[in-house]
């Protein structure tokens, strides 16, 4: 009996990591409020929720090319658009760089994302929400279904998150999602976490940088108080 449980917990375990996701931002922050994001989604949510193309010819009109010209017209630096299908469906991929997370909102590419990262003391406090923004257009019944997300990578040790869906994941990861239809029918996503102000590349090549010059410095000790030991001998013997 144990030996069954034990089996179906292995099998479960990685199902939360199989998630796919109809429409996501999934979003790499640096302790500094640079970073990069990544939105992905079926042209046809594009239009819903970023305004992209025209709700009659959703495929036809939120092309690769209209959505690099969206993002750097918000001044975002684009690295890579694709378009690739899953189960036959088209899914618009964009990966673009920012400067500074505060700047995304109200820009033409994140009407529907509202994020802030301000300085609390010793730590980073990150907040927002997503949501689809008024006057969009609303997308058929096949593009009804399946799950959104909101996700961020963040840089630094998190000691709290505002709701995330899974808690903090693999160290420093939090999600926010919700079905499509939810986000359709105007649901938002409240967003938030609060992190250290140290990034953990810092932290962990300062210890590194710690460790060697502890080690250098007993390596030194250790030449000196042999080098001393051995003038004394010499000169006992003489």
């Amino acid at each position: 009996m144990l030996a069954r449980l034990a089996l179906l917990l292995l099998l479960a375990a990685p199902l939360r990591g199989c998630l796919v996701y109809e429409y996501e931002h999934e979003i790499w922050l640096r302790v500094d409020g640079s970073g990069t994001v990544n939105v992905t989604g079926r042209p046809a949510l594009w239009t819903a929720f970023k305004g992209l193309g025209r709700a009659e010819d959703p495929e036809g009109t939120a092309t690769r090319e209209s959505a690099r010209q969206l993002f750097e017209r918000s001044g975002l630096r684009v690295q890579r658009v694709t378009l690739t299908r899953r189960s036959g469906q088209p899914y618009l991929f964009v990966s673009a760089d920012f400067d500074d997370v505060n700047r995304l909102a109200g820009t033409p590419a994140f009407p529907d994302l509202r994020l802030g990262l301000v300085r609390d003391g010793e730590r980073l406090r990150l907040s927002g929400d997503w949501a689809r923004p008024p006057g969009t257009s609303q997308p058929d019944a096949r593009h009804r279904e399946g799950l959104m997300a909101v996700r961020f990578h963040l840089p630094a040790k998190v000691y709290s998150h505002r709701n995330a869906v899974e808690g903090v994941e693999r160290g420093n990861i939090v999600s926010w999602r919700q079905d499509v239809v939810q986000a359709l029918d105007g649901r938002s996503l409240e967003l938030g976490a609060v992190m250290d102000r140290r990034s953990i590349l810092g932290s962990t090549v300062l210890l590194f940088g710690a460790a060697i010059l502890t080690a250098l410095a007993l390596l030194a000790l250790g030449l000196y108080l042999t080098l001393r030991r051995g003038r004394r001998q010499r000169g006992a013997a003489a």
